[in-house]
């Protein structure tokens, strides 16, 4: 823009007698006492004008043609002063209103807000504790019938062992007074007595004949069912998720995988392959027909979790397994589920089962898991599938495991994978 079109411009300096030029007037006279303004470094002169180009004061002598603010636009100090009164008088009015505002959230919206929280937090405090409560009640309740249980239980056997000892003490004097009976017949009699008791020698061996040996009995033994409790296991099983520090860190073994899988780099995710790899290594720890794989380490004691991620797969097995399960051929000697080294848990496509030694129990989920915990307690000699989404006991069996297990796993869709 124009020095011309941008504002005044300064005219040709007044000589004596002269008309004064259409040039920049000069500022305010400065009052009497007060100190005069900055002048110009150039020039000398006042910085009586603004130059909204270089965004400074200039002179009178800066902003005329030939000026170092020639072209650009021009305006007097005291409008830009103006401008700027203006604009400070709008930021404090705004600030004012700003100041309004928070007080009126402070004094209406905040009490409101911390009375609404302290009642919210003291109904959630109610809630809790109501809740607990009950479910403390309902443990209490169900640990006191199960003791009961147990109680009756040790008093059964006991006392069906205290019959035993007495119909076979019975038993045993009886046979004594048989035997003795007969030795005495034996030795104190002639030819002619001994055949006179012969019938009475027969009766004698008929009753002895009469007390059987004694027969193995379930009736002795102390029924473990009676301490089982679908909500313990499952409020077991959900405490024990929720406080273990982590997981185990199951990795799967690359010489146990069979050639129609796939294992990553990181050892935890199997992915099926229709087509059998050439590229694998026929080891004796290699499955080499079904598509199994085991952990690369067992567990002989204690208490041990592992996930397993399952959604994208609508056929797998998860569960473990006895170090000398075969590993060749197609037979159900290496099938898993099909013989008396692997327990596992089991989908193919809608139907789950758990299944162990050929026997296969089906299990009626309404829905499939996206995640499987397993949860392995050797000192119980139990084996639990879990659901942690749902906190739900998938399924529970007791065994008595012969040696240590590995996780052992299965895949002929898609993908699994451990999760740690």
């Amino acid at each position: 823009m124009s020095a011309e079109s941008a504002g005044p411009r300064p005219g040709p300096a007044a000589g004596p007698g002269s008309e004064p030029g259409p040039g920049p007037r000069p500022g305010p006279a400065a009052g009497p006492g007060s100190e005069p303004g900055p002048l110009c470094p150039e020039h000398r002169q006042a910085l009586s004008w603004f130059c909204c180009s270089e965004r400074r004061l200039v002179c009178a002598a800066c902003a005329e043609l030939g000026g170092r603010c020639q072209g650009h636009r021009i305006r007097r100090a005291e409008e830009r002063a103006e401008e700027l009164r203006n604009k400070i008088v709008d930021q404090c009015e705004r600030l004012q209103l700003q100041s309004a505002s928070i007080n009126k959230y402070m004094a209406e919206v905040l009490p409101g807000r911390n009375q609404r929280a302290v009642s919210t937090a003291s109904a959630a405090r109610e809630l809790i504790i109501q809740r607990l409560g009950l479910v403390r009640s309902l443990c209490e309740a169900e640990e006191q019938r199960l003791l009961e249980q147990v109680h009756g239980e040790e008093e059964r056997a006991q006392q069906s062992i205290l019959t035993q000892r007495v119909h076979w003490a019975e038993a045993l004097q009886k046979l004594d007074t048989i035997r003795t009976s007969l030795v005495d017949m034996l030795t104190s009699m002639d030819d002619l007595q001994l055949i006179q008791k012969e019938q009475e020698i027969f009766e004698r061996t008929e009753a002895a004949e009469g007390i059987l040996d004694p027969q193995e009995s379930k009736k002795l033994n102390f029924d473990e069912k009676c301490a089982r409790s679908l909500l313990l296991t499952q409020l077991w099983t959900t405490a024990v998720f929720g406080s273990l520090s982590g997981t185990e860190d199951v990795r799967i073994d690359e010489r146990t995988v069979s050639p129609f899988l796939q294992l990553s780099d990181d050892q935890r995710t199997l992915t099926f392959t229709a087509k059998k790899s050439k590229a694998c290594a026929d080891v004796p720890e290699r499955f080499d027909h079904w598509p199994n794989a085991l952990s690369t380490t067992s567990f002989q004691a204690g208490l041990h979790t592992w996930m397993v991620n399952v959604q994208n797969s609508c056929a797998y097995k998860v569960g473990v397994a006895l170090g000398q399960l075969p590993r060749k051929g197609s037979g159900s000697d290496s099938r898993l589920g099909h013989n008396a080294f692997s327990w596992v848990f089991s989908r193919y496509d809608q139907e789950f089962c758990f299944s162990h030694d050929g026997q296969h129990q089906p299990l009626g989920l309404l829905r499939c898991p996206a995640q499987l915990g397993v949860l392995l307690d050797l000192q119980a000699q139990e084996l639990l599938f879990y659901e942690p989404a749902s906190g739900t006991v998938l399924h529970a069996h007791q065994a008595a495991f012969p040696g240590p297990l590995f996780p052992v796993f299965a895949v002929a869709d898609q993908t699994i994978s451990l999760i740690h």
